[in-house]
């Protein structure tokens, strides 16, 4: 097995544990909102469940599958982290559609709620992108 399909049964891992956050007692406060941050709805658990059995098929189909389901997930992820950012929303979930923008803010809350999203993207992009490159 290659590193990127290690890399990719590794986010099969970590998306399921996320899309198993609201039902883990005591990761969510009295207001529905996981580490008190963020709010996670059936659709954001279906979106990371669908995306972790896209990792987990990748993973175990080939070098080739694992480095595009790597750069196209991480473009996806690191983009939604990025909209998080200069929205409140991002567009996985179709926040932005949906919701007025909340304007550009670094606040803690939501550096906190949007760097799993950079920062899983973009590991994901650049292992694709630079992790065995002409193996």
């Amino acid at each position: 097995m290659s590193k990127l399909q290690k890399i990719s049964i590794g986010y099969f891992i970590a998306l399921m544990i996320a899309a198993s956050i609201n039902y883990i007692p005591g990761l969510t406060d009295e207001s529905g909102l996981a580490f008190g941050i963020f709010a996670l709805d059936l659709y954001d658990d279906a979106l990371h469940v669908a995306s972790a059995l896209w990792a987990l098929i990748a993973g175990l189909m080939s070098r080739k599958a694992a480095r595009i389901f790597l750069v196209l997930f991480g473009a996806a992820y690191m983009g939604d982290g990025i909209f998080g950012f200069f929205t409140g929303y991002g567009f996985l979930d179709m926040g932005i559609f949906t919701n007025a923008s909340l304007g550009m803010e670094l606040s803690l809350g939501r550096s906190l709620a949007n760097l799993p999203h950079l920062a899983l993207g973009g590991f994901a992009l650049v292992s694709g992108l630079f992790i065995e490159p002409r193996a």
